[in-house]
């Protein structure tokens, strides 16, 4: 027993070594222009279920360096799911979705909802968790000074400001199990194919409704025996095989 520990923890240190020097390995290929050799170190950490910003980055660049449009954006989203806000990630994918055929304009939610929408995007639900949490502490604290203090006017002043947070605790956890309902909810997949037909129902024997092409990023609705229904930005709704996309 006690040397299948030593085991498991000599594995558990070795692992992140071994990634951290295939990732250097990879850095080098990608420096000295050998994309194709990049890609596979890269893969390798990802087999050796290692990942991060960086590792799913660098392989969207290296596959941006062979104009793989399909798998640059592919990891370039990858990279966005575990960190949104990285701004060379955005402008990164910006450049490969220049590369795409399909131009689909997003259907534009207005007012209200837009704001809304915005608002909810800015952080994961786990840094709204956080924030209502900050705010629950707060409110808790100015509630006391409330309760306890005897001048009238600073009273009014923690009595507002017990108000105002605890409006902004509702607001981040109602916007918490916004995020998390979208992030649960909303699956996403990219074209990884050249070019994916796009049927009306999930059958060969189905008209062929429109073509897409690699790169393309579309809504994922449902699964039925190695086909994909898809909605697109706006709106339009088809059924393609599996294999034709790389799902998020």
């Amino acid at each position: 027993m006690k040397n299948l520990i030593y085991l498991i923890f000599f594995i558990s240190w070795l692992m992140p070594a071994q990634n951290d020097a295939l990732f250097e390995k990879a850095n080098t290929q990608y420096a000295e222009g050998n994309y194709e050799e990049a890609i596979s170190l890269y893969e390798q950490i990802i087999e050796n279920n290692e990942t991060s910003v960086a590792v799913y980055y660098n392989l969207g660049n290296s596959h941006y360096k062979l104009n793989n449009v399909g798998p640059s954006i592919y990891y370039y989203e990858k990279a966005l799911q575990l960190d949104p806000n990285d701004e060379d990630v955005q402008n990164n994918l910006a450049f490969a979705r220049n590369m795409t055929l399909d131009a689909i304009p997003e259907a534009e939610t207005r007012g209200f909802s837009r704001f809304i929408n915005e608002l909810v995007s800015m952080f994961s639900y786990n840094t709204w968790g956080v924030l209502a949490i900050i705010f629950s502490v707060l409110l808790a604290v100015f509630f006391v000074i409330y309760y306890f203090h005897s001048q009238p006017l600073v009273k009014r002043i923690f009595f507002g400001g017990a108000v105002f947070m605890f409006i902004l605790m509702a607001a981040s956890v109602f916007f918490a199990f916004q995020q998390q309902e979208i992030q649960l909810n909303n699956k996403f997949a990219i074209i990884y194919v050249e070019e994916a037909e796009i049927r009306n129902e999930p059958s060969q024997r189905a008209g062929n409704a429109f073509t897409l092409h690699e790169g393309t990023k579309a809504r994922v609705l449902e699964d039925y025996q190695g086909w994909v229904k898809l909605e697109l930005a706006n709106g339009t709704q088809g059924w393609t095989l599996d294999d034709n996309l790389r799902k998020l």
